[in-house]
Formats: structure tokens, sequence, C-alpha cells
């Protein structure tokens, strides 16, 4: 009996150890764990855990709307030569215009290479434009602050630049409010007003009779580096001319050989007969000559926005036709057709 009693408390106290090494390996395998209720946050600082950094919320730009405008610039050669650049969309695109010829004011960033603004670095604008076409001008005081020798182009490329808009017919310059009758530093006349019919780039080869004789817008090339540009140049011609025939008797004739301008016409190139208008289409009928692309079977790019520049500055010009020996099957030189050309609505796009 007594060894039964023996055996039966040697088996207790094996089976109260065996519990006891279980709770020990419990304690000594299981990780400590904090609980955290629903919805209720828990303070990591507090728990001894550095909190991710946030990451930084971008705000998606939204991208301003833009619009390509013409403004007017001076080139190397102290021409006045359009360029097309793109601006932000606004409602007062004249006065916008304006800024932007201002030396030092937001064209700076978009000055092509070997240009610069017209207008004396700091001058304030406004334009106002008045019921009959007139876009009034009104500079700050820091617009006389130019130099004289650049007066008329500074004239130039404001007339011409406001004037791009169809409902801008000329263009009136004030100071500070006041009238200007002519330019403030070499006294350029202005009168009543300036428009296109004034001119740009005007030549001073000859003397001209002024009172019978009429001036004529040709467009010819200009090199910069490896690109080339369009750049007007007014032409006085004798009033007994017709205007379309006149225009491109004095393109073919090329420029000034005083200029640094470039033609793309070869030598020999004439026209076969008296340009013919209707419904706004001008029709040229060249001789052969004027293919110079394809091995002498197409007409160049240049060539053809040359003609239409030009043409189209003349009123009521829309497009011009181009045909050659009576032919109007004329190829480009891109190998398509020869369709009537307007004008490019973008001029001089590229960057220098």
């Amino acid at each position: 009996m007594r060894k039964v009693l023996l055996m039966f408390t040697l088996l207790l106290i094996m089976t109260a150890c065996s519990f006891g090494s279980n709770e020990v390996m419990q304690e000594m395998d299981t990780p400590p764990v904090n609980y955290v209720e629903e919805n209720e946050s828990l303070d990591l600082e507090e728990a001894g855990v550095e909190e991710p950094a946030e990451e930084e919320s971008v705000e998606s730009e939204v991208p301003t709307e833009t619009v390509q405008r013409e403004l007017y610039l001076i080139d190397a050669n102290g021409m006045v030569v359009p360029q097309t650049l793109t601006l932000p969309k606004t409602d007062g695109v004249l006065k916008q215009s304006l800024e932007y010829l201002v030396d030092g004011g937001p064209i700076t960033e978009l000055l092509p290479n070997g240009f610069k603004a017209v207008i004396p670095a700091g001058t304030a604008v406004d334009v106002n434009l008045t019921e009959d076409g007139v876009a009034v001008a009104d500079f700050s005081n820091e617009f006389k602050e130019y130099d004289p020798a650049e007066e008329l182009q500074i004239l130039q490329a404001i007339t011409w630049t406001l004037t791009q808009f169809d409902n801008v017919e000329k263009v009136q310059i004030r100071i500070n409010g006041y009238e200007q009758e002519m330019m403030p530093v070499n006294g350029t006349p202005i009168g009543e007003g300036v428009s296109r019919s004034d001119g740009i780039n005007i030549e001073s080869d000859a003397v001209t009779d002024i009172v019978n004789s009429k001036g004529v817008t040709l467009y010819f090339l200009a090199q910069n580096g490896d690109n080339s540009y369009y750049v007007p140049v007014t032409r006085r011609v004798s009033m007994e001319n017709d205007s379309l025939t006149a225009a491109v008797t004095e393109l073919l004739r090329g420029p000034s050989p005083h200029s640094q301008l470039l033609s793309d016409f070869r030598q020999g190139v004439a026209l076969q007969e008296e340009p013919s208008y209707e419904n706004g289409v001008v029709t040229l009928n060249f001789n052969e000559d004027i293919l110079s692309e394809l091995q002498a079977t197409a007409v160049s790019t240049d060539v053809l926005n040359m003609l239409a520049l030009t043409l189209t500055e003349q009123e009521g010009v829309e497009t011009v036709a181009i045909e050659v020996n009576g032919e109007a099957n004329v190829l480009a030189e891109t190998g398509e057709a020869v369709q009537p050309v307007s004008r490019p609505q973008l001029v001089n796009t590229g960057s220098y």
C-alpha cells in the first residue's frame, strides 16, 4: 500500500512539472502583442515606433492654355521680322502682344537667337481699340529711351504686330495718355495713325517719285545659321503698274543687292501672261524655270510661300494658284499636286 501511494505521489509531481514547463515555454516563445480597438488610433510615439514620413502631396498643375501669335522683332541685320511664338491665352490680346515686345519682359525666354525685342526695358503699356479700328497704344516715359537709329523699326514692329488682328486697321501712339503726332526721339511722323500701307523694311536704293508710286510688300529669305526665315520688304513701284503684276515682277527681281536677303527663285523664271484674279484667287502662269525641285519637275516650298505671303498682302487676295505653261498639273517638292496656296497661318515658327 505504501508503495502505491509513493508511486501516485511521484506521478502528481511529474505532471505538475510538465504543466509548469509548458507555461514557461509559452512565455518565452510568444512575443507581446498590443491590440487596438476598432476606430482607436495608436500613438506610435508612445509605442516606441517611429512614424513613417508622410509623402508630400503634389498638386497637379493645370496646364495654361496657349495660343500662337506673330510678334515683330528686330533681327541681326536690323530688319523687322515676324516670329510666331507661343503665348498664354488671354482676352487682352492687344496689350499682351505689346507687353511681349518689351525688352527684358516675358519675351526674354522666347527670343530666337539673333533677335531682340523692340520696346525699351521697363516700359509699361496699355492699348485701347476704337470703334473705327484704331489701336491706341499708350506707353510710359521709358518708351522714349531707345536708339534714334531704330525709331522707324520700332514703329513698324508695333504697327505690324497690332494689325495682325482683323479688327485693327491702324495704330496711334500715346505717351502717358498724350497723343503723339511724331515719334518722340527722331520725329518720325505718325499723324492720325500708321497702318501696313505705310510699309515695313522700306527699301531706299533709289530715289522714287513718292506721289506717282505705291508700295508693294515682298517676302524674301534671310539665313540664320542652318535656318532660314521670311522677311517682308516694302518697295516702291510706279502707280501705272497693276499691283499684282508689279508684286510678282519685283519678287522675281529679287532682293536689293545691298541687303542680306535671299531668294529661292531661279534665274530665268518669268510670267507667261499677266496674273488673273477671280473670287479671291490669283492665278499665275510661269515658264518651266520655276520648277527647281525633284530634278526640275516641282516647285519649292519656299517659292510657294514667298508668292502666297507677297500676294495675300494685296487686298482681296486669299489664295494663289500656280500654272506652268498654261498647265495646272504642277507638283510641289513633296511630290503632291500644288493646290491653290493660302497665306501660311504661322510665319517663321522655328527657333534659331
